[in-house]
């Protein structure tokens, strides 16, 4: 897949993904912040400010305003905020691609920010952060970082909570804008059927009025780790099924371990031939769904097993999971040349099969761009998974998977947190 970087006169950076084949494009600007350069205060503004620009921009005033004008060309639009990064896209139409820049630049760099805009958004964030914990799926994530991160902003949740979002005020966007919302903290991504030379002439014309100085207080990440026993954190909910994560601090962004820790994964819980999936589904019947994934920080990361599982069957799962988890650190369940190349075909296949959608090029492209300052192309991480060998994963998971470095993350109708405790100490 080609591609080409380059930077603005003003320091922004361009990538461009040309796919001939495609008669749309879409349009992504990254900002190399989120929810963890905030202070506990204004915390859930990165979030909020992603909902603020659909508010109302320089040009377009209202939301109906803006939302015409993509609609009209049959386009489709949104945003996105992490706790390192923030995005927003269009996807449209190739021959639309001066209009999307045109209302993406306005939206992202002029967005009005009106009090009583900010003031009804709020509601708006309350109900979404009501929706979050009534739907434990979603929450189990959140409650998983505020364990395995305890003491540092990424165990606090992107979205803030109600007080904190409750008392932000104009100014806070406006002081949060003018840290991090420069040059170079700005990558714009374009992929689909462009031209590299429009794209450019485009993003000179409508970003090169951004300003160059800013202050990026992300470089200061520095999550130290001190955890010295098992961790367990129940979350007592009324509900039908029980949802559970369980796992370990794991290598950074970037990280020279993370080819292994991707196949790793994928041998325990990545598809329906997986190790956790056969034997907590297929053989026992504890549960519906069943994965392990991996999250990548600037500074850390996590490698982590979720399931969904029947009530009474909770402790059961746990225990199978553990099993799992162990058995390949110790050597007693060893990974098969079958195995390994499955696992590796099953990661290489679904990174081709989203690399079908023009969104995730840009993200493929545009994070690792932000966030480490280069770019990996699809084929060199097809190398780095081919290079993983089953000594790779047998001494990966030897060092991941140490008990006094669990993390057990649930919410059911459990009152007794330290039964859970027992069964991981």
């Amino acid at each position: 897949m080609d591609y080409k970087l380059t930077k603005l006169a003003n320091g922004i950076r361009v990538i461009t993904v040309p796919v001939k084949s495609l008669e749309s494009a879409t349009l992504t600007v990254w900002v190399g912040v989120g929810s963890r350069a905030e202070e506990d205060k204004i915390a859930g503004l990165s979030h909020f400010l992603e909902h603020m620009v659909f508010k109302g921009s320089k040009k377009r005033p209202s939301a109906k305003q803006i939302a015409e004008a993509v609609d009209a060309i049959g386009g489709e639009f949104n945003a996105s905020t992490s706790k390192e990064w923030t995005n927003f896209y269009i996807k449209a139409r190739s021959g639309n691609l001066d209009l999307a820049f045109d209302v993406l630049s306005d939206m992202v760099l002029n967005p009005l920010l009106k009090a009583e805009e900010i003031e009804k958004e709020k509601g708006v964030i309350v109900e979404e952060i009501a929706m979050y914990e009534d739907t434990p799926m979603m929450k189990i994530g959140d409650v998983f970082e505020q364990l395995i991160f305890k003491g540092d902003n990424l165990g606090r949740d992107t979205i803030g909570t109600e007080k904190s979002v409750k008392s932000l005020k104009k100014d806070d966007f406006e002081r949060y804008r003018n840290i991090h919302y420069y040059t170079d903290n700005i990558v714009i991504t374009a992929a689909g059927g462009i031209e590299e030379k429009k794209v450019l002439s485009l993003a000179e014309k409508y970003f090169s009025g951004l300003k160059r100085t800013g202050k990026q207080e992300e470089a200061n990440y520095n999550f130290k780790p001190s955890q010295r026993t098992p961790q367990v954190l129940l979350r007592s909910k009324k509900n039908e099924q029980a949802h559970l994560i369980m796992g370990f601090l794991a290598s950074q962004r970037g990280g020279r371990e993370r080819f292994t820790e991707a196949v790793l994964a994928a041998i325990l819980g990545g598809g329906m031939s997986s190790r956790l999936f056969t034997e907590v589904r297929e053989k026992r019947g504890l549960a519906y769904s069943v994965k392990t994934s991996t999250e990548r920080y600037l500074d850390t990361g996590e490698f982590a097993s979720y399931a969904g599982v029947d009530v009474p069957k909770a402790e059961e799962a746990i225990k199978v999971i553990l099993d799992e988890h162990y058995g390949l650190a110790d050597g007693k369940k060893k990974v098969t040349e079958k195995e390994l190349k499955i696992a590796k075909e099953y990661i290489k296949g679904h990174l081709a099969l989203s690399l079908e959608d023009t969104r995730d090029v840009n993200s493929f492209f545009g994070e690792e761009e932000l966030m480490l300052g280069r770019v990996e192309t699809p084929e060199q991480v097809f190398a780095g998974i081919d290079r993983v060998s089953i000594e790779d994963i047998q001494m990966r998971a030897k060092e991941l998977f140490v008990p006094k470095r669990l993390n057990l993350a649930i919410i059911g109708p459990f009152k007794d947190q330290a039964a859970f405790e027992r069964i991981v100490g």
